[in-house]
Parts: C-alpha cells; sequence; structure tokens
C-alpha cells in the first residue's frame, strides 16, 4: 500500500472506454483515478493538477502514447510514465525508452495484482523524488550504476554457484565429481550431464559455467523435453517476422543471445531424429540460421547438456545419432540419485528449511532426529527436488517448533526401516511363510501409525481396533518402543 496522508493521482488515458472503466476499478481502492480519451483530454488535467503517474495506452487515435508521454516528459518530468499496449513492437518500446523516458513497457493482457504493484512502485518514486527536490531526475539508471548492479548480479551468482558451496556432507559421494568439475570447468569443452530426473543436473551445469571463464556471460537454459520441433528451432535459433503463422516479431534465439557464454540444452534425449540433424550442424558449424532466413550468425557458445536417458543405450537402438552423442559428451558427469547419497539427506534438508523459512517467513528450530531417520530410509524417486517439496510442506504444516516425522507424507513415513530391509525381502520370496509376511507388514504399520499420533498409544489403538493392552503386546512382541529420536534434540536425555 503507498503510505502517506492523501492518495496518489493516477492519469490513465485511452481511447476505449471500456479499457478505461477496468483499469478504474482496478486502481480506485488505492489512488484517485483520473481518466482521459485523447491525448488532450489528458494534457488539459496535467495542466490543472498535479499527477503522480500517467498510465497511457500506446495505440490512440490523436496521439500514441509515447507522443503524449513525450511531452509530458517535457513539461512535468516529475510525473512516472508509464506505456500498456497489446502491442510488443520493438521500435515502439525503443522509441517510448529514448523519446518519452517511460518508467514500464506494460503488455496487455495485466493482471490487476500486478499491476496495483507497478502503480505503487511509480507512485512512491514520485513522492521520493519530491522529498529529495528532484524533480527532474530521469527514471533510469544511469550507465555506471546499471554497470554496478550488473557486476554485483554476477558476482553473488558466481558466488552462489561455486561448487564449494553445493549441499553435501563432508564424506558426500559427491566429493569426486565436484572435484572433477572442477578440473573441466576451465576449459572449453562439451559436457554432458547425467542422472535421474530431480538430481541436480542444472546446478551442476550453472556451477560449471560460473567456474569457467565464461562465467561473466550469459547462461542460457532451454528444457528440449517434449517439445514440437517447429518450436524448439524457434527457441533455439530464432525466427524472422513472419515466417510462420504467431511469428508477430523477430526473434533472437538462445544461441545468438547465449554467445560468449554457455547454453544448457536440458533432456537432450528427447529431442526427435530430424532434430538432432539441425543441431548437430550448429555445433559443426559453430553458426546459425533463423527461421526464414538465409543469413548464418556466427556463435560462440559453450555446450552443456542433460539427459536422464541411457544415451550411449540410445545409440545402440538408432534413436540417438552417435555423432550427436560425441559432440555432446567429450566429458560425462553423472549424478547419482538421492537414495545412493543418503548422507547427504540431513544436510539438504537443513539447507531447504533455511530457504524455506524465509520464503515463508516461519521460523521453526529445526528437525527431530526421528523425521530425518525417516528421511533417510526413504528412496526419493524424485530425488532432491522430491526433497525439497517434502520440507516445505512440513514447514507449511507445522505447528509447533520443531519439524517432526507426523509431518512427513504417508509414502516417506511408511518407507521401510532399514533394519527392517531384510525381513521386508520375504514379501517378494516364494519361500517366506504367510505369518512371516505379515508380521512384517503388521510391525511397519504399528511403527507408522504410532508417529503419526506422536506415540500416543490411546489414539493409535482405536484407528487400529485394538484394546491398549493388545497393542502394548504386540509393542513388545515387535520391540517398538518410542525412541529419544522423537523428541526435540534439547529433550533428549
Amino acid at each position: 500500500m503507498i503510505t502517506g496522508h492523501a492518495r496518489p493521482t493516477v492519469l490513465c488515458v485511452d481511447d476505449e472506454i471500456r479499457s478505461l472503466e477496468t483499469l478504474e476499478r482496478t486502481l480506485d481502492e488505492e489512488f484517485d483515478v483520473i481518466t482521459a480519451s485523447c491525448a488532450d483530454e489528458a494534457l488539459a488535467v496535467l495542466e490543472q493538477q498535479q499527477v503522480h503517474a500517467i498510465l497511457c495506452d500506446q495505440r490512440m487515435p490523436d496521439k500514441t502514447g509515447v507522443e503524449l508521454l513525450t511531452e509530458a516528459r517535457e513539461r512535468w518530468p516529475q510525473t512516472a510514465r508509464l506505456i500498456l499496449s497489446g502491442y510488443t513492437d520493438s521500435e515502439d518500446i525503443i522509441k517510448g525508452l529514448n523519446e518519452a523516458g517511460i518508467l514500464q513497457y506494460i503488455t496487455k493482457p495485466w493482471h490487476p495484482d500486478n499491476l496495483l504493484l507497478i502503480m505503487r512502485g511509480a507512485c512512491r518514486l514520485f513522492e521520493l523524488q519530491n522529498e529529495n527536490e528532484l524533480l527532474a531526475m530521469e527514471m533510469r539508471l544511469t550507465e555506471g550504476q546499471a554497470e554496478q548492479k550488473v557486476s554485483e548480479k554476477k558476482q553473488k551468482l558466481q558466488q552462489a554457484f561455486q561448487l564449494d558451496e553445493i549441499q553435501r556432507h563432508e564424506d558426500s559421494p559427491l566429493n569426486d565429481l565436484c572435484n572433477q568439475a572442477g578440473k573441466i570447468a576451465p576449459y572449453d569443452v562439451s559436457v554432458l550431464v547425467t542422472g535421474p530426473s530431480g538430481a541436480g543436473k542444472e546446478l551442476f551445469a550453472r556451477a560449471l559455467h560460473y567456474n569457467s571463464l565464461r562465467a561473466g556471460n550469459p547462461f542460457v537454459v532451454e528444457n528440449c523435453g517434449a517439445m514440437p520441433d517447429e518450436l524448439l528451432a524457434s527457441e533455439l535459433f530464432g525466427h524472422k517476422k513472419g515466417s510462420f503463422t504467431g511469428a508477430i516479431t523477430d526473434h533472437v534465439g538462445l544461441f545468438e543471445q547465449a554467445d560468449g557464454g554457455t547454453i544448457f540444452l536440458d533432456e537432450i534425449g528427447e529431442i526427435s531424429p530430424a532434430f538432432q540433424v539441425k543441431l548437430l550442424r550448429v555445433l559443426q558449424e559453430r553458426e546459425v540460421r533463423r527461421i526464414g532466413e538465409h543469413q548464418r550468425r556466427k556463435v560462440n557458445v559453450r555446450i552443456i547438456a542433460s539427459t536422464n536417458r541411457d544415451l550411449e543405450e540410445e545409440v545402440r537402438a538408432g534413436r540417438f545419432r552417435q555423432d550427436l552423442y560425441f559432440r555432446l559428451a567429450e566429458v560425462t558427469l553423472e549424478l547419482p540419485s538421492l537414495d545412493r547419497r543418503t548422507i547427504d539427506i540431513p544436510v539438504l534438508a537443513n539447507s531447504f528449511l533455511d530457504k524455506a523459512m524465509h520464503d515463508f517467513d516461519k521460523p521453526v528450530k529445526g528437525f527431530t532426529d526421528e523425521a530425518l531417520a525417516c528421511m533417510r530410509k526413504y528412496y526419493w524417486p524424485g530425488n532432491v527436488r522430491e526433497l525439497q517439496n517434502e520440507i516445505r510442506r512440513m514447514l507449511v504444516l507445522a505447528e509447533g517448533e520443531w519439524l517432526t516425522a507426523d509431518l512427513l507424507s504417508p509414502r516417506v513415513l511408511r518407507a521401510a526401516p532399514m533394519e527392517e530391509a531384510q525381513e521386508t525381502e520375504l514379501l517378494a520370496q516364494l519361500d517366506g511363510t504367510l505369518k512371516d509376511r505379515v508380521e512384517v507388514l503388521e510391525k511397519r504399520i504399528l511403527r507408522e501409525t504410532l508417529i503419526r499420533h506422536r506415540w500416543n498409544k490411546s489414539s493409535a489403538s482405536k484407528e487400529l481396533g485394538l484394546s491398549r493392552v493388545g497393542l502394548r503386546s504386540k509393542l513388545e512382541r515387535y520391540e517398538l518402543e518410542q525412541s529419544s529420536h522423537s523428541h526435540p534434540p534439547e529433550q533428549q536425555q
């Protein structure tokens, strides 16, 4: 919400009455809204009273929005100027930035919450200008300020994706992989990162980029999975306006955008045989041709690709070109699934918890040991991504100061304890007796139910249809007693 005693005044200019009515309904809860249906009406309003911000449609019959805002900039430079348009003509945008000094170019259809947020910022900028008596201040960063901010952001990115910053236990299986990545990062070799979905392939791709000599240049990402060839070609190579239905503007492809930097092709194993030929040509010739153009453009990019498939098997089966595979896999990094590095789970869980507490502004003291033990027993088919989602879910549901095991999803909570692994195998073997198999299931059900009820035997026996005496007998039989790990660490004896 805008602070201050008086509500900011916003002038909305549009030749379409319905558009004006919609804007007024959206903004009038926080702003004094004045409407004008043409540029002349808007100028008359500006001459009569102070306006914090002008929100103007670009295409109008008498004057364009840029023309109106250019005049407003000369006469009332302190007023924030914003363009609203259903078109994305680059010439309009450039002209608006250079001549009208617009603060923001908002495209239709706009979202009410987003529009309110933008207008609050525009009116706040007006207030700051008045407070500091800088009525003629330009509404864009100076070149020096922009360079400084970009430099600061690059430094933060480089620090965030240092290999030493990858969260893992000191004895993690990832240590050797990180050492290997550190050795190859400085060299311009193509890298294929393999591993199951959610294992962190993009994280390693970013680490390779930000530990290379290209770290100061762009890092761009494209997910190649389940994307039609024409759309993928447009995204990667670009297209010329009018080259196909829906190509309403020229589009610079990601290879050009990544020039001097790195392009990360995620799920490369999903591309069609026909597109494999196109991609191979780009990698061989180091140049791209936009769809609808004859001109070829040189590009200097490093290729990092990832897949959850066995590309060597795909090559043997004839589904993936061998020559493309060798272009992509000069070096291969194979990421293990999370169930092959369970030692990292507590470190990752605490890291994800710190981020979730910041995102949700909801502090807790941490996990109980029982909760961490349950997480280490689960096999995490979704890998690191699934673990992160589970931590966020636990924090949202938590009511106390500690994240306890009963907050875990049923699929995680019901995972077999490591010490029961051999017993569980009986369920899949023909020589296990019915009694043995039933006992394994019964013990697991009892344990999971007690954890969910926080070891409240009355609640657990009621759910299971047992008397307290019957439940106690089974607990003694299976040696199931509440562990000190179910309490917060500070309460453990």
